[in-house]
């Protein structure tokens, strides 16, 4: 080789050298919140959502008379949320609003779907499970569903590759509450709620469930998330396992009955907990833990009526069905060892339909094509400093098609409204409730931060503020309607409907 061209290889090799010195640098000193964009980054994902929890209902957030000793650990390795919340205080709602990003009101899903129910989640919404299949992810769902039960409604046709549980609550049977005395074979128990099935995948595998299987419902939920772990800890995978507890009615294993001084509640609370940490072992056991975000958050808060069946929301008011902070605020953890910061507090305002966008983000994923409402919140989940909400304003407090209230980070506006309350009076006993009776509240103004139960109204103080959100509230019924005042919202997507050639689900 001559001499000239022998230096100028030195030299470009130095040069290289140099070049990936200064990129390597630059790689361990940017935050970790930056390297979160690497697409080829591609952490796992699980998704753990009881249904009908109370803010007080965990150990991180108070729970008396009974012990939850892996939700503790959660919290103690990750980060608690205790201003999280979800869109709606209702079951079907919720779920759609987490699995797309979207409020519920924008793509047509609200209440609680039941068996009689022709629509669902319509195909053209993209999922979470569909954004993580996008980048290669092996993707299942075992627990309620709750988004539409015939066959083009199910998981496996939004994204999901598994799908075991239930299709909508475990109380939607012949033995619901309302026809508890009724005699067992009374066809009247059948009319609205037909035989409770289980589904695998687009098949029904047991045509009627019973109080006997219900009580393994955690357990079954649980083996099957520890199986698929297992079988997928060499690729990257979504893991979403919504419960059926502690929705009424409850059941538990042999495992927790009696277990605890708070009844069977205690005992099915003890369960769910039990579960968290058989996933959460699975993933240490398979070396995952470094390279896996787990999220323990809940559909909406307690059912108040059930009173010694139901949770606690806590300090907060009211509960599942109405739109204060005691049906949609939920007690929230999440941990990624190395990533989260431990033991840390986030009191900034989130929601379950932030969880999408930031997974997305963190996975090198593109967002859909149509509007989402969630945000990116990894500076929140991540302790960066001085984060904040990315809410400028939140929305969607709708029920029936209503527009309850819009809050921001620290302020809430309720609208005049009725909503269901028990007045300081005990919920049921045994599984049976108390009727609930209806209250009005008028245009009140909360401050959160110093107010979380919404006990006085400060309107009058701060006129500045309902004026802010009221000009807010106008932009959502522009956008997402209001049939209290008759906006039909430019911004709604329709839900999925079942037509006369699609197939449906017999049972």
């Amino acid at each position: 080789m001559p001499d000239e061209i022998h230096a100028d290889v030195v030299v470009s090799r130095q040069y290289l050298l140099i070049l990936a010195g200064l990129v390597a640098l630059a790689t361990i000193n940017r935050p970790q919140l930056l390297r979160a964009d690497d697409s080829a980054q591609t952490p796992n994902v699980v998704v753990i959502f009881v249904d009908d929890m109370g803010y007080g209902d965990i150990g991180p957030f108070g729970a008396e008379g009974y012990d939850t000793p892996n939700l503790d650990r959660l919290a103690a390795e990750g980060r608690r949320f205790t201003d999280f919340i979800v869109p709606s205080a209702v079951c079907s709602a919720s779920r759609s609003a987490l699995l797309t990003g979207c409020y519920h009101r924008r793509i047509g899903i609200s209440g609680a779907l039941g068996p009689t129910a022709e629509h669902g989640i319509n195909s053209n919404e993209v999922t979470l499970a569909e954004i993580c299949r996008s980048k290669g992810y092996a993707t299942a769902v075992f627990g309620k569903w709750h988004l539409g039960h015939h066959p083009k409604f199910l998981p496996l046709q939004h994204g999901f590759d598994e799908y075991y549980g239930l299709p909508y609550s475990n109380d939607m049977w012949p033995y619901h509450p309302a026809f508890v005395n009724l005699p067992p074979d009374a066809a009247q128990r059948k009319r609205n709620y037909p035989n409770l099935p289980m589904i695998e995948g687009n098949r029904v595998v047991d045509a009627e469930v019973t109080g006997n299987d219900q009580r393994q419902l955690t357990t079954q939920y649980t083996e099957h998330a520890v199986d698929f772990i297992a079988r997928n800890k060499e690729r990257p995978f979504f893991l979403y396992v919504p419960h059926s507890m502690v929705h009424v009615p409850l059941f538990v294993s042999d495992k927790f009955a009696g277990k605890s001084e708070r009844g069977l509640f205690g005992d099915v609370v003890m369960e769910i907990d039990w579960s968290v940490g058989q996933i959460v072992d699975e993933i240490r056991r398979q070396g995952l833990a470094d390279n896996t975000l787990v999220i323990f958050t809940a559909d909406n808060g307690p059912w108040l009526s059930y009173g010694d069946h139901a949770g606690t929301a806590g300090p907060l008011r009211e509960g599942k069905g109405t739109e204060f902070e005691g049906g949609i605020r939920e007690p929230t953890l999440m941990w990624w060892p190395g990533k989260i910061p431990a033991d840390t507090t986030c009191d900034e305002l989130a929601s379950t339909i932030d969880v999408l966008p930031t997974v997305a983000a963190l996975i090198g994923a593109e967002l859909p094509d149509h509007p989402i409402d969630g945000h990116d919140i990894r500076p929140l989940m991540f302790g960066a400093a001085g984060a904040q909400s990315p809410h400028e304003a939140f929305w969607c407090y709708y029920a029936g098609g209503e527009l309850q209230a819009v809050r921001d980070r620290r302020w809430k506006l309720h609208f005049p409204h009725q909503y269901r309350t028990l007045d300081g009076r005990p919920g049921g006993s045994g599984g049976t409730p108390t009727d609930y009776t209806q209250a009005r509240i008028g245009l009140e103004l909360f401050d959160l931060k110093n107010d979380i139960g919404e006990s006085t109204d400060v309107a009058a103080d701060h006129p500045d503020v309902v004026a802010r959100l009221q000009a807010e509230a106008e932009k959502a019924r522009r956008d997402l309607g209001d049939t209290l005042t008759g906006a039909e919202g430019s911004g709604i997507r329709p839900a999925g409907r079942l037509g006369p050639d699609d197939e449906r689900l017999t049972w």
